[in-house]
């Protein structure tokens, strides 16, 4: 019998130390693969606003597993939604770590938390010998020790949620707190500057709250200079690129040099 593999990203969160993550926005496993090689902390592979499904997600963590074996490449993934049958068939592929956009009451966060776990701690399907997280039933003890592998990531990204993120943190089972900035300037009247002071302003806030509560915090931000900024604010699960601007930009760059283009390359910091 095998064992399980221990979430070393959800313990390394729990040591407070500081996670540099990239956003996987290609969906392809090739693509996948070939960042897994640099060497982030975690890897987003998302599947909210990019065009994945269950199997390609699948495809993906297969890519990622051996990076992940070696310390490192750690796949979070985030679902279009926080849907109870959909988180467990992205669990039982063997995510261990989810990211659920859209998070806006303790309720909610509550009924994502119970969706984590196996009965009688939560309500997550057992089905065990169809799964790959428990190797097809090879995994030594799986139903019993998987609960605690599981790594929950609430994304906060408007105001409703703000003004429950008390309740949200207080909440036994959510692991961290995710600050959408594109989606909260938006929702704050600033669509597209996430830059504003007031935006600046409720994100100092809310991971002040987050991180006094003993929860991890994290953002994306694609700006570098922006980005070390909030890891100096407190945030400790920081994105600080996404893999689809990082290739358009660069590729863009490169044309540049030999070609004059009517549509110059953008430059600003941006959120992604």
């Amino acid at each position: 019998m095998t064992k399980i593999v221990p979430n070393a990203f959800k313990a390394t969160l729990k040591n407070n130390e500081t996670q540099i993550g990239l956003w996987l926005g290609m969906a392809n496993s090739y693509s996948a693969e070939m960042v897994a090689t640099v060497g982030y902390d975690w890897l987003l592979i998302d599947a909210e606003h990019a065009p994945n499904n269950v199997k390609t997600v699948l495809q993906q963590l297969q890519a990622l597993a051996p990076y992940q074996m070696q310390g490192f490449s750690h796949p979070v993934v985030r679902p279009p939604i926080g849907d109870v049958a959909l988180i467990k068939q992205y669990l039982d592929v063997g995510v261990q770590t989810l990211l659920i956009p859209m998070v806006e009451s303790a309720e909610q966060a509550q009924t994502l938390v119970d969706a984590m776990r196996y009965p009688p701690e939560g309500i997550r399907g057992v089905g065990s010998a169809l799964a790959r997280a428990s190797l097809w039933n090879s995994v030594e003890d799986y139903l019993n020790k998987a609960n605690d592998e599981m790594c929950l990531l609430v994304q906060v990204e408007n105001l409703a949620g703000l003004n429950n993120i008390e309740e949200i943190v207080a909440l036994e089972g959510i692991d961290g707190v995710f600050i959408g900035p594109a989606d909260l300037s938006a929702s704050m009247g600033h669509r597209g500057n996430p830059s504003h002071p007031e935006v600046q302003a409720a994100i100092a806030k809310t991971v002040k709250i987050v991180r006094e509560a003993g929860k991890a915090a994290g953002i994306l931000y694609a700006d570098p200079k922006q980005a070390q900024a909030y890891i100096d604010m407190g945030f400790n699960f920081v994105a600080v690129g996404v893999d689809t601007t990082l290739l358009v930009k660069a590729c863009r760059q490169l044309l540049g040099q030999f070609k004059v283009s009517e549509k110059p390359v953008d430059l600003k910091p941006s959120v992604y």
